[in-house]
């Protein structure tokens, strides 16, 4: 099912990244301030945006595990966090960057919005050893679902409390209220790169689903051929003769 036309999606995710990001560099204009380093705005801020996105669903279907027991879920919610882990990877590499263009420090401590992002992804980067660490298949997978829809219905509750505080150097790119609204030729390759980026995590998604899906069969595969050769070698043993042993 997630391998079905798998290259058309990712052939669109190429697509559509790279329009984003050559009217990033060629169409939108150049910042007064930072100059041409502020283009990495167009990557910074879709990438995290889909991985917060990425996040709560990974709760969502942590909280349909919990209400089915249906496996699929908990594979699902792994993956969506999973990805949304190396998501978060990119976004405060290219975040330090911009920062240390723009601000001069690779990061800035004062800043609401870029502590709450630190906090909410050194959070998830406790799924995967809190999960592993616990050996029972159903115990692993009902703590993990505790764990996503937890640390999920948190990702929305940081955002507007970020939201809500006084930015101390880091935009409000978004926020109409505080003169942050983005201009048209700005608008335009930033929603496409935002597009793009959803269909990254997208096909990223659909591509380790696949990957485990395909595995989860291959080993199925080799337990049933393991059990068949078993039943085949004890077929084999010849049966011992009740014959009584003649003494010489």
């Amino acid at each position: 099912m997630y391998s079905t036309k798998l290259r058309s999606l990712s052939l669109a995710t190429l697509l559509t990244l790279g329009g984003a990001f050559l009217l990033a560099a060629y169409y939108a204009p150049v910042e007064a301030d930072q100059g041409f380093s502020q283009k990495i705005f167009y990557v910074h801020v879709p990438m995290a945006i889909v991985a917060l996105g990425g996040f709560v669903w990974g709760g969502i279907q942590g909280l349909l595990f919990l209400r089915t027991r249906d496996p699929k879920h908990d594979l699902r919610s792994y993956v969506a966090i999973h990805m949304s882990v190396i998501l978060g990877i990119g976004v405060l590499l290219t975040g330090g960057l911009w920062a240390r263009a723009a601000w001069g420090v690779w990061f800035e401590w004062r800043e609401a919005t870029l502590v709450s992002f630190l906090i909410v992804f050194l959070l998830y980067c406790t799924y995967q050893p809190l999960r592993f660490s616990i050996l029972d298949p159903e115990k692993q997978s009902r703590y993990a679902a505790v764990f996503a829809v937890t640390a999920g219905a948190f990702v929305p509750l940081n955002f507007m409390a970020v939201r809500l505080a006084n930015p101390f150097i880091h935009p409000r790119v978004l926020n109409n209220t505080t003169g942050g609204a983005l201009p048209v030729d700005m608008k335009i390759p930033f929603y496409l790169a935002l597009v793009g980026m959803t269909l990254l995590f997208v096909t990223l998604y659909r591509l380790e689903m696949t990957h485990k899906l395909t595995r989860g069969r291959v080993k199925g595969l080799e337990r049933r051929l393991e059990r068949l050769q078993g039943e085949r070698d004890e077929a084999s043993i010849p049966a011992r003769s009740a014959a009584p042993q003649v003494l010489a």
